[in-house]
C-alpha cells in the first residue's frame, strides 16, 4: 500500500534529519545573523568548547575567538547565494585540544543557501594540515634545486655554522670578500631576522631532515637588504672527527629570490596573514608557534609569550561604529609590527586580541617591549572620520627559562597575567608570577 503524499514527505524529512545528524561531519544550518537553526552533534562536540558559558546560540559569536574574520566575509558576500569560504583553516586554542598531542585545526566551509540561510560544514583537519605542511617543504626544496639555478652562492660551513672558505658566488650575491671567512653564518641575515639560538637549530634540522631550508630577508656586505632563500644541507662525505674542526660539515645554498617577493608575500599573505591588520592570523601564529616550541623541546631556551588586547573595544565600536574600531585594530597592528624584531612572531587571534611570541627572550626583555608597545599606543591617538579615538592596551607576559614548555602552558600563564592587567585598571602590563 503506497504512502499518502503528505506521509512521504515526512518519512523524507525524517531520513534527511537522521542523515544529517548521523553525518562524519559537522553540519550547522544557521541564520544570515548566524543564529543556529540546526546543529548535528559532530558539530556541538567541535564548537562547544569553544563556548565558555555552554550557550551555543550563534555561530559567529562561538567562532569570534578563533576566527574573528568570518562575521565579515559573510556581510562582504554581496551575492544571492554561493560559497562565501571553502575550506577555511580555524586553529583552535592549544587548551580547546587537551587530549590532542598537538593543536587542533578544523575546516570551515560556509555556504550561503538564500539571503535568510547559512549552512556550514565543520571538519577535523590536523593531520592533513602536518601533512601538507611537509609536501610544502619538499616542494620548497624541490623548487630551490630546479629554478634559478645560476644565481646561488655556495658555502661551506663547519659543525658550528661558519664559513670554512670565500669563493666566487659568494662575492656574486652577498658582497662580501674574504674576511667572511670564520663568521658564522647569521652574517647573511639582518639582526633581528633570527636568533643564535634559530642559527644552530636550522644545523640540527639538516642532520635530522637531511636539509633545511628558510626564505627571508638576507643581508649584503654594503647593509643592503634583499630577499633571499637559504639552504643547508650536510656533506655527504663530512668526516666526523673533532679533530678536523675547518673542514665543512654543510653545505649552504642562498639564492637571490628578491624578483620572486612580490608572488611570494602575495601567497604567503593569502594564506597566513589576518585580512584587516596585516599582521599573521591564527593559523600563522599556530605553526609557527609550534615549531618554536618543538625546537625549545629539543634544545631548551628563554621563549616568551605576549598576548594583548584592546581596552574596552566594545565602546570604541558603539561609539564609532565598526569601521571606527577596525581602524583602531589596524593601527594596533601597524605598531606591533614596528615594534617587534622580524623574528617574532605577531598574530591577530582573536576580535581584539593579539599574540607575541619571542624566541630566545626572557620574561624581563618581553615586559619592557610590551610597556613600551604600551606607552606608544596611549600616546598615539587613532584620527578616523575627523575625529580622534583614544584608546589604550593591555598585555599579559609569560615566558620560560632555559626548559621545555608547551604552548598550552604559556598561553594559560599569558592568559592569567593578562587577566590581572584588566582587572588591575588597564592600560598596564603584567607578568606571569607563580603562585
Amino acid at each position: 500500500m503506497s504512502q499518502d503524499p503528505c506521509s512521504q514527505l515526512a518519512s523524507e524529512h525524517e531520513a534527511l534529519m537522521q542523515f544529517l545528524y548521523l553525518a562524519p561531519a559537522g553540519l550547522v544550518q544557521a541564520t544570515i545573523d548566524g543564529e543556529i537553526v540546526m546543529i548535528n552533534p559532530i558539530s556541538a562536540q567541535l564548537l562547544m568548547p569553544l563556548q565558555r558559558d555552554g550557550n551555543l546560540v550563534n555561530l559567529f559569536t562561538a567562532l569570534e575567538g578563533v576566527a574573528p574574520e568570518l562575521r565579515h566575509l559573510c556581510a562582504a558576500f554581496s551575492r544571492p547565494s554561493g560559497m562565501v569560504c571553502d575550506g577555511l583553516h580555524i586553529h583552535l586554542n592549544a587548551g580547546a585540544a587537551r587530549n590532542a598531542r598537538q593543536p587542533q585545526v578544523l575546516s570551515l566551509s560556509l555556504l550561503k543557501l538564500d539571503e535568510a540561510r547559512l549552512m556550514a560544514v565543520l571538519t577535523d583537519v590536523s593531520e592533513q594540515v602536518r601533512r601538507e605542511r611537509q609536501l610544502r617543504q619538499n616542494d620548497a626544496w624541490l623548487n630551490a634545486l630546479l629554478t634559478s639555478i645560476t644565481d646561488y652562492a655556495l658555502v661551506g660551513l663547519d659543525r658550528e655554522g661558519r664559513v670554512t672558505e670565500w669563493n666566487a658566488t659568494i662575492g656574486r650575491v652577498t658582497g662580501h670578500g674574504e674576511a667572511v671567512v670564520g663568521n658564522s653564518y647569521s652574517t647573511f641575515y639582518p639582526d633581528d631576522a633570527t636568533t643564535p639560538e634559530q642559527i644552530q637549530d636550522r644545523l640540527r634540522e639538516a642532520d635530522q631532515n637531511g636539509w633545511s631550508l628558510d626564505e627571508g630577508p638576507r643581508l649584503r656586505a654594503d647593509g643592503s637588504e634583499f630577499w633571499g632563500s637559504t639552504m643547508i644541507s650536510p656533506m655527504p662525505d663530512r668526516d666526523d672527527d673533532p679533530a678536523l674542526p675547518d673542514e665543512p660539515a654543510y653545505c649552504m645554498v642562498v639564492r637571490d629570490i628578491s624578483d620572486k617577493r612580490d608572488a611570494i608575500e602575495h601567497r604567503r599573505k593569502s594564506v597566513f596573514s589576518d585580512h584587516l591588520t596585516g599582521v599573521a592570523n591564527r593559523r600563522a601564529f599556530f605553526e609557527a608557534a609550534e615549531l618554536e616550541l618543538n625546537r625549545n623541546r629539543r634544545t631548551p631556551r628563554a621563549t616568551a609569550l605576549i598576548l594583548i588586547d584592546a581596552d574596552h573595544f566594545k565602546h570604541v565600536n558603539d561609539r564609532h561604529g565598526h569601521p571606527g574600531g577596525d581602524a583602531v585594530l589596524r593601527q594596533l597592528g601597524r605598531m606591533l609590527a614596528a615594534t617587534f624584531r622580524q623574528v617574532d612572531v605577531v598574530a591577530r587571534i582573536g576580535g581584539e586580541e593579539f599574540a607575541v611570541l619571542l624566541p630566545s627572550s626572557t620574561l624581563e626583555g618581553a615586559v619592557a617591549v610590551a610597556e613600551r608597545l604600551r606607552k606608544q599606543v596611549e600616546s598615539h591617538p587613532v584620527l578616523f572620520d575627523g575625529e580622534a579615538i583614544a584608546y589604550t592596551i593591555s598585555a599579559g607576559v609569560a615566558a620560560s627559562a632555559a626548559q621545555a614548555v608547551t604552548l598550552d602552558s604559556l598561553m594559560k600563564q599569558a592568559d592569567q597575567a593578562l587577566y590581572a592587567a584588566k582587572a588591575n585598571g588597564r592600560n598596564r602590563v603584567e607578568r606571569w608570577i607563580a603562585e
